[in-house]
């Protein structure tokens, strides 16, 4: 963030769970417009959605999560809400904290397992797995909880990251953000001692570093053995697209970005720049930043016409709308405007700007059990992405 003044004025508190608070745009006001997308609400009574998504395959559920502690299921249908799955005690929540992820297990039908993050009343950012009920599946097992990680969060209460997502090789993958503060003035972001500032990466079983397919980049080497990717400020939604990861990562006062890595191994050991850069220009220093070794992103866009906090997405594999299969969406908190491209020989094509998708305070974007696409907004909505 830039100042404390301007993030209340532009922003309020709730929105800086996103923000850097600043703005610009580096799509052209050319950028082609397409109305054959549109937005369905399904529910619009929610409180501070964070977050939507479900176990593969479901058909017939959707699983909300809210800032203030609560998971609730609702029918994905008709957005009626079934239960609530899980209250989640003994968190701080408001500003940039509070229950931020959830993130179901491959094999959840089969062992019920489910991991949340959330920051407790330390102002700590806890990864926990639970377990959901054997004899109703709408609501998890009292006292299933078990701490994965618990990782410091001293002195600032925003940057905390908040994704959880299990990637193609049944890892726990888990963004944290730098710790807060303007400029990461602790540096944690570049140091490898530090889980700040990172993208983890978990054994969903252990809490340790995962070995499925390989070995964290750090374990050999001195660094923290969880570490998966660093050089990030506040990752707000990562998501993978088979083997592919693409980042979301709020910018402090000039640019957001989108970081795109290709798979296997998606982002094992890169440095996405922060805060050596922000986008593609140099911070901390002003100068002679790069020396060849950081990943740039794929895209950014400036803060212009009221852009301040880039909210990361997901490619769409859905089959609602097969026209935009492949096609990765994002969107902005503060402009408000939902846009996409698709990722081919390492560039942003086919970029597009989807007016009847845009949306007041778009928190996330979801996913549910069949590839299809929500937005959650601030005030309470959450609408699929349907064609018009």
């Amino acid at each position: 963030m830039r100042t404390v003044t301007l993030c209340i004025t532009l922003c309020v508190c709730f929105s800086s769970l996103l923000t850097a608070c600043g703005g610009e745009s580096d799509t052209p006001d050319s950028t082609p417009t397409s109305t054959a997308l549109k937005l369905q609400t399904i529910a619009s009574n929610l409180t501070a959605p964070v977050f939507l998504t479900a176990p593969r395959g479901d058909a017939n559920r959707l699983f909300v999560v809210e800032q203030g502690g609560t998971i609730k299921v609702l029918d994905r249908a008709t957005g009626n809400m079934l239960s609530t799955f899980l209250t989640v005690t003994g968190i701080t929540s408001g500003g940039e904290q509070g229950l931020l992820g959830l993130a179901f297990d491959p094999n959840y039908t089969a062992n019920g397992r489910f991991y949340t993050q959330y920051t407790d009343t330390n102002g700590a950012i806890i990864i926990a797995r639970f377990l959901a009920s054997p004899t109703d599946s709408n609501v998890a097992a009292p006292g299933s909880q078990a701490i994965l990680a618990t990782i410091p969060h001293p002195t600032f209460t925003n940057h905390n990251g908040g994704m959880l997502a299990f990637g193609p090789d049944g890892c726990l993958y888990a963004a944290v953000g730098d710790g807060g503060g303007s400029g990461d003035p602790n540096d944690n972001a570049q140091n490898l001692a530090s889980r700040l500032g990172k993208i983890l990466r978990i054994d969903p079983t252990t809490g340790a570093a995962c070995t499925s397919g390989t070995i964290n980049p750090f374990v050999l080497s001195g660094g923290n053995q969880l570490i998966w990717s660093y050089g990030l400020r506040n990752p707000w939604r990562f998501s993978f697209d088979g083997d592919d990861l693409y980042i979301g990562d709020v910018g402090q006062a000039a640019r957001e970005e989108i970081d795109v890595s290709q798979g296997p191994n998606a982002g094992r050991g890169l440095n996405y720049g922060w805060r050596l850069m922000e986008g593609s220009l140099c911070f901390n220093p002003t100068t002679n930043c790069n020396n060849g070794a950081l990943t740039l992103p794929i895209l950014e866009y400036t803060h212009d016409n009221g852009a301040c906090s880039v909210t990361g997405g997901y490619v769409y594999r859905g089959q609602a709308a097969p026209a935009i299969q492949g096609t990765y969406f994002y969107a902005d908190f503060c402009a408000g405007f939902v846009r996409s491209f698709r990722f081919h020989n390492d560039s942003a094509l086919e970029r597009t700007e989807w007016p009847l998708l845009a949306a007041p305070s778009i928190t996330s974007f979801g996913q549910d059990g069949l590839g299809e696409l929500y937005i959650l907004t601030k005030g309470g909505n959450m609408s699929r992405i349907v064609p018009n």
